[in-house]
């Protein structure tokens, strides 16, 4: 199969956020759907390897058992790896859609954003190889985490919002480059 065959597949699609968040729960694993997705992210972004242990790996519980073959949460997993790694940038963030409230919207971008700087911070360590790029997109993604989520808003809020939840898309793929892919580049070379 050529490249250009291999790029026109469409990029696989995330469980739908309830199914998450059902499966979350029923596992009572202390953390929202948005946020294990960021978290799971994180790790990807930072190098991390794509394992059917994830689960355990990314929430620093040796005790959780791998999500078993096809649930909604393996489905998780391999569907991020496959949009992060989309070189036509397919990457989505599990977060609630556009018709949700402005408030739910914003909680869950910022805890995405929580659980990304956890994932990454595992996997990446202390002194992850950063761009200037990168390094000054980390520090706004903790910003981005350590936001409140607004009430109400009106079109303006909605558009950056919109804006928003862009950046940290592209953010995340920013710091996948510089980590996870450069880190492979670096290791071809040698």
């Amino acid at each position: 199969m050529t490249a250009r065959m291999m790029s026109e597949q469409p990029t696989p699609v995330l469980p739908d956020l309830d199914e998450v968040e059902d499966a979350v729960r029923a596992q009572g694993l202390g953390v929202g759907a948005s946020e294990l997705h960021g978290a799971l992210c994180g790790w990807l972004a930072g190098g991390g390897a794509d394992s059917p242990r994830w689960l355990s790996q990314v929430l620093v519980d040796d005790e959780l058992a791998a999500p078993a073959v096809g649930s909604v949460l393996d489905r998780l997993r391999t569907v991020s790896v496959a949009q992060i790694e989309d070189r036509d940038f397919g990457f989505e963030l599990l977060v609630p859609a556009q018709e949700a409230t402005l408030v739910d919207r914003s909680s869950g971008l910022f805890d995405w954003c929580r659980g990304f700087l956890g994932g990454f911070g595992l996997a990446a360590g202390a002194k992850p190889p950063l761009s200037e790029e990168s390094a000054e997109a980390l520090g706004d993604l903790a910003r981005l985490a350590a936001a409140s989520p607004q009430d109400d808003g009106d079109e303006d809020d909605e558009a950056a919002m919109i804006e928003i939840e862009e950046f940290v898309r592209v953010a995340a793929l920013l710091l996948h480059g510089d980590c996870a892919m450069g880190a492979r580049h670096r290791r071809q070379l040698h």
